[in-house]
């Protein structure tokens, strides 16, 4: 019986294995994902008018990947009626940050199947016939006997050979490779959670600014009605003589601003309106409405520590960063135990002889060996700082995750609190201001006021609509704010808006 290494002596069979020490996994240094950022921001506003008591800018700022999707569907005729959670159901699933996180977390599932694989055994196998034909003489046997002849080519001879091989490689360091790998690819996925929470925040600003966009619309409309009526009235008094032509310019002069002022925000609300559907991937062409509407209602503020722990125990975020220090850990180890011996087996078994149908043999061989490392230049040494390094860097960040989670808290009960009381006041303001333009167009008609007076009552009710829309907006985007920041976005934003 042939053995495999003879066999491979002969040009028959495959050849043995090769025998390798094993190398720990290495980690990239970083374990964040940079494929853009959706951020609310609440800031004073810079340039209010007299009359105006807005003092916040709120806005949700989208950026990187989260800004684009993959459309779907197909377009119809008939405007789409779109609520709250219909857009978040469809931003989770066609952003294309969401998309992208998602096959992250794909790539590394395939990567722990792949270090899971380097501790299961390789079964190859292979059929090999060999036709030979050797010269004797070329090989230095010359054989002279008298009386006798030898040939001095032999052959041609054929030699058959069907095998299977096995290879096994067992070490501690492919184990902790193994549970770095599954450390990491948990931390994959709940980074993909964390990314659907991006993008349930994203929408769900987009939606509210869209909402409040809307109102801006219902208001200046309602103020062209006004200042087109009080035109009216400016033209019959002018022409009966009761007041000069000043007052039918100055009321012409403030129609045609309230004209302007609807004609922007309509413009502004149809480009929003494609950005919303650029987030959710709903087509372009496809007209659609908005079928939620937000009322406001007071709420009690939660405790912010108790709204702190609720983060650091829900964020996704949080929860990634953690694992990137598990998987970093099983890393530096699995780079330690270079050092330690591995066991290497390697058997085949198979049939050779002539040919198949006859004269062929079972054959099979089984080897083990223990692999330990003398002198490897310092690679080991370099594996291990290498992954120290990484680790360092992923207590780092989970550190700074931590802290991220606590600061985006108390920013959102802070915007949360401060909106609450920019709403009191610009509802309050409006209200006195309607008052103020009723007695102003009582004393226009009475013949005691000018226009001057009239048109100044309407700017202030103009503002004052402004503010307690801008106002409502602040209010809700900081819920969603708060929302993101205990990480319940995707879960609970709807019922939180809806006062459930």
């Amino acid at each position: 019986m042939l053995s495999l290494g003879e066999l491979h002596a002969q040009g028959l069979g495959p050849p043995p294995p090769a025998t390798t020490l094993p190398r720990a996994q290495q980690l990239p240094i970083s374990g964040r994902e940079q494929t853009g950022t959706v951020v609310p921001a609440q800031t004073p506003a810079s340039s209010a008018g007299s009359n105006s008591v807005n003092t916040l800018n709120p806005s949700i700022q989208i950026q990187g990947a989260y800004q684009g999707s993959t459309p779907s569907g197909e377009v119809t005729t008939q405007p789409l009626p779109l609520t709250l959670e219909d857009a978040i159901q469809r931003g989770v699933r066609y952003n294309l940050g969401s998309i992208g996180t998602g096959n992250v977390a794909r790539q590394a599932r395939a990567q722990r199947l792949a270090a899971i694989a380097q501790l299961l055994p390789d079964i190859t196998g292979g059929v090999r016939e060999s036709v030979e034909q050797i010269d004797l003489a070329a090989q230095g046997l010359r054989i002279s006997i008298p009386g006798f002849n030898f040939p001095s080519v032999i052959g041609p001879f054929n030699y058959f050979d069907a095998r299977a091989n096995f290879t096994e490689s067992l070490s501690l360091t492919g184990l902790r490779n193994w549970r770095a790998s599954q450390a990491n690819a948990h931390s994959a996925e709940l980074s993909a959670k964390d990314s659907r929470e991006l993008v349930a925040l994203a929408v769900a600003g987009s939606y509210l600014q869209l909402l409040a966009s809307s109102a801006r619309i219902e208001t200046a409309r309602a103020q062209l009605d006004t200042a087109h009526v009080v035109y009216q009235q400016a033209v019959d008094r002018n022409h009966s003589g009761l007041n000069a032509r000043i007052d039918v310019n100055r009321s012409q002069v403030e129609m045609q601003t309230q004209q302007q002022r609807l004609t922007t925000l309509t413009n502004d609300f149809e480009k929003q309106k494609i950005l919303l559907a650029r987030l959710i991937g709903l087509p372009l062409a496809q007209i659609f409405t908005l079928a939620d509407a937000i009322p406001y209602r007071t709420i009690p503020l939660p405790s912010v520590d108790d709204m702190i722990k609720r983060a650091t125990s829900n964020r996704s975020d949080v929860k990634a960063a953690e694992a990137q220090v598990k998987s970093a850990e099983l890393a530096q180890k699995a780079a330690v135990a270079e050092y330690y011996p591995s066991l290497n087996i390697t058997a085949d078994y198979g049939a050779t002889g002539v040919n198949p149908s006859r004269d062929a043999h079972g054959t099979f061989s089984v080897n083990g060996a223990v692999v330990f490392p003398i002198f490897r230049s310092g690679r080991i040494r370099a594996d291990i700082d290498q992954a120290g390094a990484v680790l360092a860097q992923r207590k780092a960040e989970y550190a700074d995750s931590k802290a991220r989670a606590e600061q985006d808290v108390r920013m959102a009960m802070l915007d949360l609190t401060a909106a609450s009381q920019q709403v009191g006041v610009a509802d309050s303001n409006r209200k006195l201001a309607a008052d103020t333009l009723a007695q102003a167009r009582d004393r226009f008609r009475a013949g005691v006021a000018d226009t001057v007076e009239l048109v100044q009552a309407q700017e202030s009710v103009a503002v004052a609509e402004q503010d307690y829309i801008s106002a409502l907006y602040a209010f809700n985007l900081a819920q969603v704010s708060l929302a993101r920041a205990i990480g319940q976005t995707e879960q609970g934003i709807t019922q939180l808006l809806q006062g459930k």
